[in-house]
């Protein structure tokens, strides 16, 4: 995906993540700030990378800031989606030292964060060129804060998998152990009145059952490259294919080279590390 056709983030639905993150830092107050800094003096600065970075969340930051102070301007540098390197200047901040200061640090975590994730998604997305696999985030995210972190990944340049449960169908390993079999789960999402089943399967066997129940695709769950390759002969074009599992920036290449339609990894949210970004003082 080109950073072009990336959509404009609503920050406005995250407001509670935004003031429940604002609480959990600000508490009583910022008593440093205040005890240091006259009420009526600005502060001026910039926030900039410092390593290498894809970046994601500045209209975030910006929210963040407006709920302190009203007075404070903050001015992008750059957009969601952008790779920038180290000393690129990613947004110029101005306004009452006071509120700017108590802001800073909530601010710039969530940026932080979700720079990480686009950062690292955007590596896997380099690993998969020259190949037609597309690749897939997961629901395996921070509780909260699923749809940032998914933001952040197609910042990064990958697809949404499901948000949520009600999104798609996707029978795994205990839903065909308690329905008795991949036959009698996928009958029973029919007579549910459901579509687009996914089947997760381990063995190619359970493969060769998931087509023969009419599943409308298929996840290949940890399987080893020559299974998956099998899989995808198996399958022949009838469905599209789903990798996921021990899947990495080493063995990515690989696992999409089995023509597999689609690679998930859940590493792009549980594991990315936060990027380093900081906010320093410009005297003007």
């Amino acid at each position: 995906m080109s950073v072009d056709q990336i959509p404009v983030l609503d920050v406005s639905q995250f407001d509670a993540i935004i003031d429940a993150a604002i609480a959990e830092d600000l508490g009583k107050g910022d008593v440093t700030s205040r005890a240091v800094i006259p009420p009526d003096v600005k502060f001026s600065g910039i926030m900039a990378a410092r390593e290498h970075l894809v970046c994601a969340g500045l209209p975030l930051a910006e929210r963040v800031f407006q709920k302190f102070s009203n007075k404070i301007v903050f001015e992008p540098r750059t957009r969601d989606g952008s790779h920038v390197g180290a000393g690129y200047e990613l947004a110029y901040v101005e306004g009452p030292a006071v509120e700017l200061l108590s802001a800073e640090r909530t601010a710039i975590n969530i940026v932080q964060h979700l720079s990480g994730i686009a950062t690292l998604t955007r590596k896997y997305v380099a690993a998969l060129q020259g190949t037609n696999a597309i690749l897939l985030d997961t629901r395996k995210t921070i509780p909260g804060l699923r749809m940032l972190q998914k933001y952040a990944t197609r910042m990064g340049g990958a697809t949404n998998h499901r948000m949520r449960l009600d999104d798609g169908v996707l029978i795994k390993d205990n839903h065909v152990a308690v329905a008795g079999g991949i036959a009698e789960a996928v009958r029973r999402t029919r007579v549910a009145g459901l579509s687009n089943v996914e089947i997760e399967c381990d063995t190619l066997e359970q493969v060769a059952e998931a087509i023969e129940a009419g599943a409308d695709s298929i996840l290949f769950d940890n399987m080893s490259v020559a299974m998956m390759r099998e899989g995808v002969a198996m399958v022949a074009g009838r469905v599209p294919t789903e990798a996921s599992g021990n899947v990495n920036l080493k063995t990515i290449r690989a696992i999409a080279q089995t023509g597999v339609t689609y690679i998930s990894v859940g590493r792009l949210t549980h594991s990315a590390s936060a990027v380093n970004i900081g906010l320093d003082y410009e005297k003007r």
